[in-house]
């Protein structure tokens, strides 16, 4: 008997509970407001989640071509991506939000002036977050640079430039990979200048010193060859976009003149190519006999002698002294 009163009395209050103030609210705005963050979550994970699945696309198809640098729309289209799903997170934050306000009823002419009072304060403290998004709208729009892009970026305060394969860019900021593997995030704000190293193109710059003895129409034949015999290698037949040329004499010192090789090579490559080139270069003057006025003089490496044996040599050079003088 006394169990069924309490299971009474346990679903009386039950009803009631649902009944009263806090249940009504619960049911009728708190249901929504849990509906919406809920909803909001989802669709952030899946707009993330689309944003993924496009740049693996993008991978998949650079990986399974026969392309060995990216494409400039490839590039772009990755980026885009990433900017376009940031901006979506952004925009369904602000929607929820404000849904929540509207399920709340908090009026709005009540916000009008707290409303004002952040705006100032975000006038002022969030100037440079300003300055980053409409720096990062620019560079994605003006396709300064993408995903994959070898670029050197000149920071303020910074007296070297950061160097590095671009990562990831968004509106804020944009994260490159030196060549030692640290990753770099950069405000999109406080670049000054950007150099693009893998625009639709690059070129590779080698100087070759010959010393001033040896005949430069000689060297220039040299040359000629190395140009015509490295386009036609298959190692950098792929890497180059026409034949090496020499652009002649371009500086001219005290025992040696430098003379001037370019190469216009894939984005991003130059560097590689620069580096099998002057292997073929050294080679060619190897064999036709050119060497520079350092490559005549060979160091001499000798022991140092003890302490001991330097002062017993110098007694006896002393005392041999005389016997040579009689």
């Amino acid at each position: 008997m006394n169990s069924t009163v309490l299971a009474l009395n346990f679903a009386d209050g039950w009803h009631g509970f649902w009944a009263g103030n806090i249940g009504v609210w619960i049911l009728d705005r708190g249901v929504r407001i849990a509906l919406l963050l809920i909803g909001g979550v989802l669709a952030a994970r899946f707009i993330n989640w689309a944003a993924v699945r496009i740049v693996r696309r993008l991978d998949a198809e650079y990986m399974g071509s026969d392309q060995l640098v990216r494409s400039e729309s490839s590039k772009h289209r990755q980026a885009v991506a990433s900017v376009i799903s940031w901006v979506s997170v952004a925009l369904l934050f602000v929607i929820v939000l404000v849904e929540i306000t509207d399920i709340l009823a908090v009026p709005i002419g009540s916000l009008v002036a707290p409303a004002a009072v952040l705006g100032a304060a975000l006038g002022f403290g969030a100037q440079r977050l300003v300055q980053d998004l409409l720096a990062g709208f620019f560079i994605i729009t003006e396709k300064q640079y993408g995903f994959g892009d070898l670029v050197a970026l000149t920071v303020t305060g910074v007296t070297v430039p950061a160097e590095g394969t671009v990562e990831d860019v968004t509106l804020r900021v944009t994260k490159i990979r030196s060549s030692e593997g640290e990753m770099m995030t950069i405000p999109n704000g406080q670049i000054v200048k950007s150099v693009n190293l893998s625009k639709d193109w690059a070129r590779a710059v080698i100087d070759i010193p010959v010393p001033t003895s040896a005949d430069l129409n000689e060297v220039n034949d040299l040359l000629h060859g190395v140009a015509d015999s490295a386009y036609e290698e298959p190692g950098l037949r792929d890497l180059l976009l026409d034949a090496p040329q020499l652009m002649g004499v371009e500086s001219i010192e005290l025992d040696t003149v430098n003379l001037r090789m370019v190469a216009r090579t894939l984005p991003g490559k130059q560097f590689e190519v620069g580096r099998r080139l002057r292997v073929l270069v050294i080679r060619a003057l190897r064999r036709g006999g050119i060497v520079s006025p350092a490559d005549g003089q060979t160091p001499m490496v000798a022991a140092i002698p003890h302490p001991a044996a330097a002062a017993g040599g110098s007694g006896d050079e002393t005392r041999g002294a005389p016997e040579q003088n009689q």
